[in-house]
């Protein structure tokens, strides 16, 4: 191999060939929102879970409740979490701050994570704290991997969070929650690598690849 293509190769991996998925910890994210306007539109809730060793560990969940001035009818009727919800809440810099700390340098995985990771960077750039750097996977764009290519098999541009549960038989009990999602969002992550490996040995860096 030429030291040209050598250094290629290095550069196009993120992590070190040497670490697993399992021992990776990553921070399965959900977040519920006033609505869908990264401008002005309110995060309501932040719900994550800590995946690691193949274990979602619930014990180390985190949850937060934002103080809210907005509030949308419509999108209260999905969530149901209500404006005048009757406990001590913080504020949005107190929960990001709380959330950060959580969070740490891990990956984070999502359903549409370009959805969350927008409405938290939005709400991190009023309170004048630094943007996310971490790295980030999407279970939608995941899912779609463990498809098979064929013409015979007609594949959707998004799949929903909903789609998932029903391929991979995840109950929904809990859906329309920020914790909730996530955990159903964690499942789903386990179930798509374990698809992934019945195709071919996967690593870490593999997920981040196209």
């Amino acid at each position: 191999m030429s030291l040209f293509n050598f250094w290629k190769k290095e550069e196009n991996n993120l992590f070190d060939e040497n670490i697993t998925i399992e021992e990776t910890r990553f921070v399965v994210l959900d977040t519920e929102t006033t609505g869908f306007d990264y401008e002005n539109d309110r995060i309501l809730c932040i719900g994550a879970l800590v995946l690691q060793n193949g274990i979602i560990n619930v014990q180390e969940s985190f949850e937060v409740y934002l103080e809210q001035d907005h509030y949308d009818k419509s999108t209260a009727q999905i969530h149901g979490i209500l404006k005048d919800l009757l406990i001590k809440r913080p504020t949005e810099m107190e929960a990001l701050q709380q959330f950060l700390d959580f969070l740490g340098d891990s990956i984070i995985i999502a359903h549409h994570t370009i959805f969350d990771v927008t409405m938290i960077n939005k709400a991190l750039e009023r309170n004048g704290l630094p943007l996310l750097t971490n790295k980030t996977l999407d279970t939608a764009y995941l899912y779609k991997k463990t498809l098979i290519q064929s013409h015979l098999f007609e594949r959707k541009d998004h799949y929903t969070l909903d789609d998932l549960a029903d391929k991979f038989d995840i109950s929904k009990k809990d859906r329309h929650t920020a914790l909730g999602d996530a955990y159903i969002t964690a499942i789903a992550f386990l179930k798509i690598v374990k698809k992934l490996r019945e195709k071919k040995a996967i690593n870490l860096n593999q997920l981040f690849k196209p």
